[in-house]
């Protein structure tokens, strides 16, 4: 029951942008708040950012000022654009519910990487 798909990721060098998407059906998407989170080998995945029903958002303290999350609830799609990005920002970025995961709802995730 994987649903949600993300995409936009890439390699750019410190101080590009990128925008991510995640897309997921309308059943999910019009009911939850959306969540970006990212992950690192050895780390644990970590949430950067959610967004409500009625767009009220936030961040971790880590991009504050440099990403933002959106949402068009006519695409059912959660946009997470960032910019002056770091080499600290390399991870696989994905999206899912917030607060309380859904594992059928991880998808592959797509890879930000960032050189110095």
């Amino acid at each position: 029951q994987v649903q949600l798909v993300e995409s936009g990721g890439g390699l750019v060098q410190a101080g590009g942008s990128l925008r991510l998407s995640c897309t997921a059906p309308g059943s999910i998407f019009s009911s939850n708040v959306m969540g970006w989170y990212r992950q690192v080998p050895g780390m644990q995945r970590e949430l950067v950012a959610f967004i409500t029903q009625r767009s009220i958002t936030n961040y971790v303290d880590s991009v504050k000022g440099r990403f933002t999350i959106s949402r068009d609830n006519a695409k059912n799609t959660v946009y997470l654009q960032m910019s002056s990005l770091k080499p600290e920002d390399t991870a696989v970025y994905y999206c899912n519910v917030w607060p309380l995961r859904r594992p059928e709802y991880w998808g592959q995730g797509t890879q930000v990487t960032v050189s110095p």
